[in-house]
């Protein structure tokens, strides 16, 4: 799976129901924003929060759905697990019951990457899936404590908090692209005016929404270290600690070349550009914190 797969996983699903929202809208001809005089200003705004908002709470009701479909997570059945499975099932419900939390699904996926994620509409319908990488790589101590950051994620309302803010990114890229499509659309022929602004509006989403993703990456990063913090709590500082330095080990020796960047995951670049699309800090950042330096 290539990096620019990870980054935008989870990320495009949003941008795909935006530009589907839209599309669908135009093509009905709802713009009650349209007035013989232009564009009613307070009108649009309210238009673009409801539909913008709701499309990203239709990401989040799809979340889960669309990570076992994109990542091909296989879903232990709690009654049915052996072994290793069984013990990763008591570990992540034994983790949720100290948060207070109802049991989670949980799910391991064919990757060599190591990596685990959590996600879900409701905390009592998530999901905490792990990378066979992960459970290949490390230890009970260092998965306790990755298991420990991913519910903490479920406890902290992370993807709620995660869905409001690309709700409200959303409304702004709808306002944007709307505002600028409209002032280009006036300097063309009327007959091609529809036309062109329903082709202005797509394009403009699309480019404007990848400018969102580094918004929503901003707030991303800051929720990591509260989700470290919480696996401090529920399994201990040293098994997280543990954990990000096992990353450490696994990825920057070979991080120009294969730097985990993955939405919703544990690991994440330390530098560049794509610094900005990380939904993750640099580990010895995530180290420092846990060791309070």
């Amino acid at each position: 799976m290539s990096w620019l797969k990870r980054i935008f996983l989870f990320m495009a699903v949003n941008v795909l129901i935006l530009v589907t929202l839209s599309f669908t809208l135009n093509l009905l001809g709802v713009q009650p924003y349209l007035t013989h005089y232009g564009i009613d200003y307070q009108a649009l705004m309210l238009f673009c929060l409801v539909w913008g908002m709701g499309g990203a709470f239709i990401s989040l009701a799809l979340s889960r759905i669309m990570a076992k479909w994109m990542m091909g997570v296989a879903v232990i059945d709690p009654s049915q697990a052996r072994g290793g499975e069984a013990d990763l099932v008591a570990l992540v419900h034994r983790l949720a019951q100290a948060a207070g939390l109802p049991r989670p699904q949980v799910g391991v996926y064919n990757s060599p990457e190591v990596n685990a994620f959590a996600t879900g509409p409701t905390k009592s319908r998530a999901l905490v899936a792990v990378s066979t990488g992960l459970l290949n790589s490390m230890d009970s101590v260092e998965i306790e404590g990755v298991l420990a950051h991913e519910i903490s994620h479920i406890a902290n309302g992370d993807m709620v908090t995660m869905t409001l803010i690309q709700g409200v990114v959303n409304a702004f890229v709808m306002f944007l692209a709307r505002v600028l499509a409209f002032a280009i659309s006036q300097n063309v022929r009327e007959e091609n005016r529809r036309m062109v602004n329903f082709l202005t509006v797509m394009v403009l989403e699309i480019a404007l929404s990848l400018l969102g993703m580094v918004v929503v990456a901003f707030f991303s990063r800051h929720r990591e270290f509260r989700a470290d913090a919480g696996s401090a709590r529920l399994s201990g500082r040293d098994k997280m600690i543990a954990a990000l330095k096992r990353l450490q080990r696994v990825y920057e020796p070979a991080e120009e070349n294969a730097q985990a960047l993955a939405t919703l995951k544990i690991s994440g670049r330390s530098g560049g550009f794509m610094a900005l699309l990380s939904t993750h800090p640099p580990l010895a950042a995530r180290i420092a914190a846990l060791e309070g330096r």
